[in-house]
């Protein structure tokens, strides 16, 4: 006799954003309940809950305890599940709403980027074998001193990644979007939903400006083997499966992301010496900043010129920083600029397909859009330009490469 399937299912803040929209999710949820499906249901906070939070936060003082911040963050996932789980018992099915802590999710101490460093999951089994629909907070967990942390951006994706390789089920990643596209259909309205995706093209897709899933969600699944699905909340339609690459034919170009939330910090006339670029990276890394793309050039007096792109948020806490190290590398000058942004291509065959740099390139100069910086992987090519041409840049290089007529299948070629 086969045992009764658990899927482990994760709603976003859009999904859950109002009484109505936790109503149609524990109607969703019920229905595959009676239907012989067990899930263990991870929920954000509603809507723009969470910056509300921090708003009144920052009200408060301008340099909240991240202690206390945590504490205050993890409220709003509390509110989701209590919710969601009142929702079902009005359709007459059994749940129970778990805190991160109650579900035994355990994490280091770095409050507001915790990491996830255990999992017990004798309370969820408990709870699943006694018939109850099991609704857990994402987002949080707790220290082995009991200290209440969160896991930063995207952590209810972390959350139910991290319980789908705990329990050894499969993940779905409720959104807003029927899944992964070869664009962002709100800047190219021809962009195709892929029905499949490998992991390694899924996290560039996610470190890429890409809003659909985590990037850390995307590395815990692949290095678990977790069946990762993402799928729409609010149309019943097929969504995108994250796959293992052998599973697909290659293609040079899979689909193109667009990230305007970064910013670049230039140190000029660096000194050519080792340990320069550890100076340059500690000093970040001691202030919680990393490091997204670094490039260093070299100049005819055998000084070099180091380029270093951020997150938006941390361009002016890092631009100071490496203000106050600048004697240490003998650089002559700190330039910061928030005004960029990175365009990016994305296929397993990038590598391996001659042309396709030239193509993205030549699709930018049709444009008029000059590079600023270029950077490459296995699975990838990114371009910093100037953010107010973004969106044209996108649009320009998903038409080069055709990729609103072809199907996954096919090698597009250049």
């Amino acid at each position: 006799m086969n045992p009764t399937p658990i899927v482990v299912r994760k709603y976003g803040g859009t999904s859950v954003g109002s009484v109505e929209r936790i109503r149609k999710v524990a109607g969703d949820v019920v229905r595959d309940y009676r239907n012989g499906l067990k899930q263990v249901v991870v929920v954000s906070a509603m809507g723009k809950t969470t910056d509300q939070l921090i708003g009144m936060a920052r009200q408060i003082t301008d340099r909240p305890s991240p202690r206390e911040l945590d504490m205050l963050l993890t409220t709003g996932e509390q509110v989701s599940i209590a919710l969601l789980a009142m929702a079902v018992h009005h359709l007459g099915c059994e749940a129970v709403s778990l805190t991160g802590s109650q579900c035994g999710i355990i994490t280091d101490g770095s409050f507001s980027s915790a990491r996830i460093q255990a999992i017990n999951t004798k309370t969820i089994r408990k709870e699943l074998e006694e018939g109850n629909i099991v609704i857990v907070a994402g987002f949080q967990g707790v220290t082995p001193d009991s200290q209440i942390t969160t896991l930063g951006r995207g952590g209810s994706d972390t959350t139910a990644t991290a319980l789908a390789a705990a329990l050894g089920v499969p993940c779905q990643i409720y959104t807003d979007v029927d899944g992964v596209f070869t664009a962002d259909p709100n800047i190219v309205p021809e962009a195709r939903l892929l029905p499949l995706i490998s992991y390694e093209e899924m996290l560039e897709y996610a470190a890429s400006g890409s809003k659909v899933l985590h990037p850390r969600c995307v590395e815990i699944a692949n290095k678990f083997n977790v069946p990762l699905e993402v799928r729409s909340s609010f149309r019943d339609v097929p969504g995108t499966k994250v796959v293992k690459e052998d599973k697909l034919e290659k293609v040079a170009i899979t689909g193109v992301t667009g990230d305007a939330k970064i910013g670049r910090i230039a140190l000029t006339r660096v000194r050519d010496v080792p340990g320069v670029a550890a100076k340059i990276s500690q000093a970040l890394a001691d202030a919680g900043i990393c490091i997204r793309l670094i490039i260093q050039g070299i100049n005819h007096d055998n000084s070099n010129d180091v380029s270093l792109i951020v997150a938006q948020d941390d361009v002016a806490k890092a631009g100071e920083i490496l203000k106050d190290v600048m004697s240490q590398v003998g650089a002559a000058e700190v330039k910061v600029d928030p005004d960029v942004a990175k365009v990016s291509v994305i296929g397993s065959g990038v590598a391996s397909t001659p042309g396709v740099a030239a193509h993205m390139f030549q699709a930018l100069a049709d444009e008029g859009i000059n590079i600023d910086l270029i950077s490459t992987s296995e699975v990838r090519i990114a371009c910093i330009i100037r953010k107010d041409q973004l969106q044209a840049a996108v649009r320009a290089v998903h038409r080069k490469f055709d990729l609103g007529n072809l199907e996954r299948k096919e090698l597009n070629g250049v």
